[in-house]
């Protein structure tokens, strides 16, 4: 298939690719079947939406989508269990990851039972002392004050923790990949176990955690009796399945869209703070929850105290809602600086290494296990590679993986430690945790890069830019714009489209803040269109169009509607350049 626009290599070195000719075909049918916009129809096209779908994709419901609960095994005896310790008004101790599922997980749960009249019990591992998931003590101490432990986004791997809990009963609700065998517990529900489907693997926790309440209602309806309304809490697991970066498509994008439209109302405290801290002044879009808030809310579990985002989520109080907000935000600010210089020592180390492997890993001492996540993401961006980045200490190191699309990395880590190369493994297709020896680490990485690229990871290129097709200054309308968000969320698994604006004549550019640049430009026909480039001196999009000398040039990107004063525009968040041929 031809280059879009005949552009091979762009400005970031990528090969652009447009609409196939039947997808335009198709896109015309439905346009005209619809009468929707073309450039929506692209859109829908690619998803696979038929004509008599349409309107029903634009507006999802959880009436038509929303799983039955009890298509997941051990979902009615955990649905039950919990239930009666409502009803008996039993002590339960909630016990959850450190990250945005686990903390929204937990919130789900701390809120439901608040408003039942229960209080729970919060217990959040610290991420370097006790590391990820149940451990012994922390079980079996917890099962000396209560009557039921719930573990949420984490135990489907916790066999020996899980036993320590002597004298309580244990549900985990949990979507990590599940091993060969159970842990003790009185029911696991897992749609990523392995005697599952795998038709709701792509959960997150919180959904996970949500099934389960929507059928501890419907039992409680059953008989009687009402329970809290779990539409309102649907911001928690909107808020958990961008920031744990499940795939927005079926139900989770109607969970998301529903979700959205909850926190718009702004009626819980801590996102409330959270929002206003990190500068949200339009309506929250998935966007702000992956960027903005799932950011601050993990900082209390990378480098701070690993309970603040959970507490965060589920306070009534405004007050304290904003005290927790505000020393999340400084700690976000803390864990920015402490990336940055790992990222670039990490960087340095994996390109002495070699970018072009199936791999691209590295592992320093005294990195700070909170972030090695993220700069594992920075490096998979970086590189389009799945990447590893480890923390060592002593004779140990901590780290985490991120992936990309088609690689299921979950899979090659959970293998790994089945074959003894790592002391503990696990995660998902898009992202894993493992624990390795400093001896062993060397093997375990060859090893971890041989399993990947039996998926292909070292046949990966650079990355083409996908793109929906052109689209001219005069047609990015706002009504555009807000019809094609009918077809989001976007995000994983769904991505926002891209359009191109063609030979486009650069009016005035000019850098905002450090490297950053705002353009606008025009098709010398009289219309014109902002456009923003974040970080656009960190490579040649800035210097280029600062420099543009008159030159004309193909600027892609997503549309957005920008909100000054409020007046409404559209503007360009551009991605990517190329020369115009002239």
């Amino acid at each position: 298939m031809a280059a879009f626009l005949g552009v091979e290599a762009s400005l970031t070195g990528r090969r652009w690719v447009g609409p196939t000719l039947e997808e335009d075909r198709r896109a015309e049918a439905l346009s005209q079947a619809t009468a929707l916009p073309p450039a929506l129809c692209r859109i829908l096209v690619k998803r696979g939406v038929a004509p008599m779908d349409a309107a029903s994709f634009l507006a999802p419901t959880l009436r038509d989508l929303l799983p039955d609960p009890t298509v997941l095994k051990d979902m009615q005896i955990a649905a039950t269990r919990f239930r009666t310790a409502v009803e008996r008004g039993e002590k339960v101790a909630v016990f959850a990851d450190y990250d945005v599922d686990g903390g929204s997980s937990a919130a789900l749960l701390l809120t439901w039972l608040s408003q039942m009249g229960l209080k729970a019990q919060l217990y959040i591992p610290d991420r370097i002392d006790e590391g990820y998931g149940p451990n012994e003590p922390a079980m079996a101490d917890l099962a000396r004050n209560n009557d039921l432990i719930v573990c949420v986004d984490c135990g489907t791997l916790s066999h020996g923790p899980i036993a320590a809990a002597k004298g309580a009963d244990v549900i985990v609700l949990d979507h990590h990949l599940g091993g060969d065998t159970l842990p003790p517990a009185l029911a696991v529900v897992n749609p990523n176990r392995q005697d599952e489907d795998g038709a709701l693997g792509h959960l997150c926790a919180a959904s996970v955690v949500f099934l389960m309440l929507v059928e501890v209602n419907r039992q409680m309806r059953a008989a009687g009796k009402s329970g809290p309304d779990l539409m309102s809490m649907l911001d928690l697991v909107a808020l958990a399945t961008v920031a744990d970066v499940a795939p927005l498509t079926g139900v989770n994008r109607a969970l998301v869209r529903q979700g959205l439209a909850v926190m718009a109302r702004r009626e819980r405290p801590g996102l409330v703070a959270l929002a206003d801290i990190a500068g949200m002044n339009t309506a929250p879009q998935a966007y702000h929850l992956g960027y903005l808030l799932g950011p601050r809310i993990n900082a209390g579990g990378r480098i701070g105290k690993a309970d603040l985002g959970a507490r965060l989520l589920s306070t009534s109080d405004a007050h304290e809602a904003v005290a927790l907000a505000e020393r999340l935000n400084t700690l976000n600010a803390e864990r920015r600086d402490i990336e940055a210089a790992v990222q670039e020592a990490a960087m340095a180390q994996a390109e002495a290494r070699g970018l072009d492997g199936p791999l691209v890993w590295a592992a320093g001492d005294g990195w700070h296990p909170g972030v090695v996540g993220i700069v594992a993401a920075r490096l998979k961006e970086a590189t389009n590679r799945p990447a590893v980045v480890i923390g060592l200490d002593g004779d140990e190191g901590k780290g985490s993986g991120r992936s990309v699309t088609g690689i299921d990395l979950g899979a090659s880590i959970h293998m790994l430690a089945a074959e003894g190369l790592l002391i503990k493994g696990g995660g998902h297709r898009m992202a894993a945790g493992l624990t390795v020896s400093r001896d062993g680490l060397e093997t375990a990485m060859e090893r971890l890069g041989a399993l990947l690229a039996r998926q292909g990871a070292d046949a990966l290129g650079p990355g083409d830019l996908r793109l929906d097709g052109l689209l001219m200054p005069g047609a990015a309308t706002v009504d555009l714009v807000e019809q094609i968000e009918t077809a989001g969320p976007f995000g994983a698994g769904a991505p926002a489209p891209r359009f191109v604006f063609p030979d486009m004549m650069i009016h005035a550019a000019r850098r905002v803040g450090a490297n950053h640049i705002k353009v606008t430009c025009g098709d010398g026909l009289g219309a014109r269109i902002d456009a923003i480039c974040f970080g656009a001196f960190d490579g040649p999009i800035g210097p280029t169009l600062e420099g543009h000398g008159g030159a004309r040039f193909h600027l892609a990107g997503r549309i957005e509607v920008n909100l000054w004063q409020g007046r409404k525009s559209v503007q360009l968040r551009l991605e990517d350049v190329a020369a115009a041929a002239r």
